[in-house]
């Protein structure tokens, strides 16, 4: 062999070796949920990006609408804690359903308060405020900063629209920073048509599972007029870096008690419609949403006992009762996507269906229609229920894609 082929092979080996290394490390590189890097680079929430929102509040009175999740960085700072070090006027916080600090029953009072921390002034607009306009009144701009789980009957996004809604009336700024959409993969379910089934759960006419972050949703309230009198707010969106529709992203804080991780989050679009029955998700368990029972064997073999948790004590379904039923404990989070089939399963192994819609009217609220409880109760499959809504939510596909910020699934 001459020198020249010598030193070919000898090139060759130093390179396969290096690549095998490069591969050893890339298999053994493990990503926490805090990194979240993709290959576009590191997702990084609006939150995080100071350097794109604090010179917009620069000589600003400020009000946040805000919660647990309004955290930045990976240490996990409150955003009311890095205003404040950053000299922002901040003069208060809005709180929405499950209260400012996430540990409120679902649907109950969230009552005025002052942070404990920081002693700034909380408001409640869960369920109204009759101070809510002089409020607002009070400051030059608003930021939304509230995570989103995906579906309609999240009351964050009604939250959403009565900030903007103010905003709009008083002529004030909303800064919305923006945070990637858990459940952005999936567009699907009934859409909202009737105003008469309009309730917190189901404030808009989108699709049940309605694929938007908190900023896309606040470019088609605004550009789709649905504001009180068609008004339409001064929004700014500092959009999420390095995600898109397609991405999973698993959420660094429980959005509200009964989401305690990414397999609840993903599985309560399809569980949440129990909540308009008398069949148990779960709550007061350690597995909320991410188990289903009543008291009944017929349901299954499997069986757990609700009792009390914090953030859920007053509406758990089974309350001290063994539950039987299905555990979805062991299934792949990200996998999963909305479905009709255990609602539908539970519905025909009910003994006495009399006894299974005992919440017709909030099943029908969540639903958006009444259509969907009368097809369950005529014995519909899944699939003939999914081709009566194919029309609405095609058409609300094509509305979604005007005001999208990021690459599409």
């Amino acid at each position: 062999m001459g020198f020249k082929s010598a030193l070919l092979v000898t090139l060759l080996c130093v390179t396969l070796f290096s690549c095998n290394i490069c591969k050893s490390t890339q298999k053994s590189k493990v990503v926490s949920k805090e990194e979240s890097v993709t290959g576009a680079g590191k997702i990084t929430p609006a939150a995080d990006q100071l350097v794109n929102y604090l010179p917009l509040l620069k000589g600003k009175k400020v009000g946040l609408m805000g919660n647990q999740t309004t955290i930045v960085g990976e240490n996990k700072e409150h955003l009311v804690d890095v205003l404040l070090a950053n000299g922002v006027d901040l003069r208060f916080g809005f709180a929405p359903e499950h209260g400012f600090r996430g540990t409120i029953e679902r649907g109950e009072k969230v009552d005025n308060d002052k942070d404990a921390k920081t002693g700034l002034p909380l408001y409640t607009l869960y369920g109204g405020n009759d101070k809510q306009d002089s409020i607002v009144q009070s400051v030059d701009v608003m930021i939304f900063d509230l995570q989103d789980v995906g579906a309609r009957f999240y009351t964050y996004i009604t939250s959403l629209h009565r900030v903007m809604e103010l905003c709009a009336k008083h002529n004030k700024e909303l800064i919305v920073l923006d945070r990637p959409n858990p459940c952005g993969d999936q567009v699907d379910g009934p859409v909202r048509k009737d105003d008469k089934f309009k309730s917190n759960v189901s404030f808009h006419k989108i699709a049940m599972i309605h694929g938007l972050t908190v900023g896309e949703l606040a470019n088609m309230i605004n550009g789709e007029k649905w504001l009180e009198n068609g008004l339409q707010c001064k929004v700014t969106v500092v959009p999420v870096e390095n995600w898109d529709h397609s991405m999973m992203y698993e959420l660094p804080i429980v959005p509200s008690p009964s989401l305690p991780n990414h397999l609840s989050v993903r599985l309560y679009s399809s569980l949440c419609l129990f909540e308009g029955t008398e069949i148990s998700v779960g709550r007061g368990t350690d597995w909320p949403f991410q188990v289903v029972g009543y008291d009944d064997p017929v349901y299954g073999s499997f069986t757990y006992n609700p009792g009390e948790k914090e953030g859920m004590v007053k509406h758990v379904e089974g309350k001290g009762q063994t539950m039987y039923g299905l555990d979805l404990r062991g299934l792949n989070a990200d996998d999963q996507k909305f479905t009709l089939k255990y609602v539908i399963d539970f519905y025909q192994k009910m003994p006495d269906k009399s006894k299974f819609f005992t919440r017709a009217a909030f099943f029908d609220k969540l639903a958006g229609t009444d259509e969907l409880r009368k097809q369950i109760i005529a014995g519909k499959s899944e699939k003939e229920i999914r081709a009566s809504w194919s029309k609405d939510l095609d058409e609300y596909k094509q509305m979604r894609k005007k005001y999208l910020l990021y690459k599409d699934f």
